[in-house]
């Protein structure tokens, strides 16, 4: 990078935070901001075990400090700065609402920023705040595209203010991998690639550039960029194995053999189905290249077990995980806010040929293609002849949520969608093969859903276990409809 490329660059107007002189207060915005971080590093505090030197009585803090108080806040503050790591902060944030608070990660972000002595640590934590940020604020409907720097700046203006998003020459090795991310089909070709090292690469030789508000927006938009391409990617892998599951459990297969991915020989598949509904929880660990790598092995190597006892168990069926062929991912697919993929303009599936992960494609692509109108209570999807109506927790599941809750929900709407959807085949054809195929997933969810609305009820989750007792009283409502048939 030369002296040019970085003069064309505007600079941060974020001053270092003063050390109030003696006789002096603090100036209340900071202290404002003190208040709104708080929470969020006693919450670190606590995950990490760290002493917190503020007694009980004092850790609600007032809208105005004495000076003493103000000092201790600041130097403790300053201290859980240097003790937290990345990966620490990353895993306290993605697992916590805390990380649904705007006002929180702005405060962040700027603390970080104004520190005058950053290291890398700084700048890591940084990075990662920033495209938390992003991903908070952006509006749905830019995560459907192919984002520029002019909509990072859009969405990046409560925290860097105006910023020139003209691309700077320098820029170029970020925009040649964001073109090299479009092609890739699988979660394999980009373990080919050393994408996370090259990244880090040229954030390390950005140097004190790094912060510069066009850099920032920079990597901004390339860290958003590879995480929904790998979110995507291994959402195809995902649904591939969940999907292959169900075909395993209806016809009563009990254990699979799941050597490859470091499991028994003999491993429960109720395991396996757990283990692959919790596999979008964050790393809890260094995020590098080697434990990224690791992960989406272990991951490939599940598919490949799935797919050995398909071909075992049920060798004349057509194997759900063949209709999610390496190549076909990302042949025209975007992704939701959470990192789904949207194969756009498929083929709707017939009644007959329709399965769970068709049908989830289908439930999507109609909700991403007419957005609901903010405040709708029900919404309809169209699957088959059948008409299913979503409530607004259901919708919202789909297109602005993700986690196990959300998760649950939408395998409650496939099942009711491929029950009600092959009901009326039934009705329409007399010819009832595609329904008990149905009736034998949505069975198997129903057991497992009145199990997730205990979870929600022992975790006083009451608003996921409302909503998904409701869920769950809709697809038995269409499984009574059925069996009457």
């Amino acid at each position: 990078m030369g002296d040019t490329a970085v003069t064309k660059m505007t600079t941060l107007n974020l001053s270092a935070p003063p050390r109030p002189a003696v006789q002096a207060g603090p100036r209340q915005e900071q202290w404002d901001e003190t208040r709104s971080l708080f929470p969020i590093y006693l919450a670190l505090a606590k995950q990490l075990t760290i002493a917190v030197p503020i007694p009980q009585d004092k850790r609600n803090l007032p809208e105005k400090p004495d000076l003493a108080l103000f000092s201790q806040i600041q130097t403790w503050l300053d201290g859980m700065d240097q003790q937290v790591l990345v990966y620490q902060l990353r895993h306290l944030l993605q697992m916590t609402t805390l990380n649904a608070s705007e006002a929180g990660l702005r405060g962040l972000i700027q603390r970080h920023l104004r520190k005058p002595a950053k290291t890398n640590m700084d700048r890591d934590k940084i990075d990662f705040l920033l495209v938390q940020y992003f991903a908070l604020c952006a509006p749905a409907k830019i995560y459907h595209k192919q984002i520029e720097l002019d909509d990072a700046a859009q969405v990046m203006k409560p925290v860097l203010g105006e910023v020139d998003a003209t691309p700077l020459k320098w820029f170029e090795p970020l925009e040649k991998m964001i073109v090299t991310l479009r092609g890739f089909h699988s979660v394999r070709d980009m373990l080919k690639t050393s994408f996370i090292e090259q990244g880090r690469k040229v954030k390390e030789t950005a140097g004190k550039t790094f912060y510069e508000p066009s850099s920032l927006l920079a990597f901004i938009r390339f860290n958003f960029l590879m995480r929904r391409t790998l979110i995507e990617l291994m959402h195809a892998d995902l649904i591939a194995i969940r999907s292959g599951l169900t075909q395993i459990e209806s016809a009563n297969v009990q254990v699979i053999d799941c050597q490859s991915c470091g499991l028994s020989i003999a491993e429960p598949v109720a395991k396996v189905r757990k283990l692959a509904d919790e596999w979008k929880q964050p790393f809890q660990q260094e995020y590098t290249e080697r434990t990224v790598n690791e992960a989406f092995e272990r991951l490939l190597a599940l598919r490949s077990d799935v797919e050995r006892a398909l071909d075992r168990f049920l060798p004349k069926a057509t194997s759900p995980l063949a209709a999610i062929s390496d190549a076909s991912p990302r042949a025209g697919a975007q992704a939701t806010s959470s990192g789904r993929e949207i194969k756009q303009a498929a083929p709707a599936a017939d009644a007959g040929t329709l399965d769970f992960e068709s049908c989830l494609e289908q439930i999507w692509e109609q909700l991403i293609a007419e957005p609901p109108s903010r405040g709708r209570s029900m919404t309809t999807v169209k699957i088959g002849s059948a008409r299913i109506l979503m409530s607004s927790w259901e919708v919202t599941a789909f297109v602005s949520e993700d986690g196990p809750a959300a998760e649950d929900l939408r395998r409650a709407v496939v099942a009711r969608a491929l029950v009600t959807s092959a009901t009326e085949a039934a009705k329409q054809t007399g010819n009832a093969t595609s329904l008990d195929r149905a009736l034998t997933i949505a069975r198997i969810e129903v057991s497992r859903l009145h199990e997730r609305v205990d979870v929600a009820k022992q975790a006083k989750d009451t608003e996921a276990a409302v909503n998904l007792g409701i869920s769950t009283k809709r697809l038995l409502s269409a499984l009574d409809e059925a069996e009457k048939l």
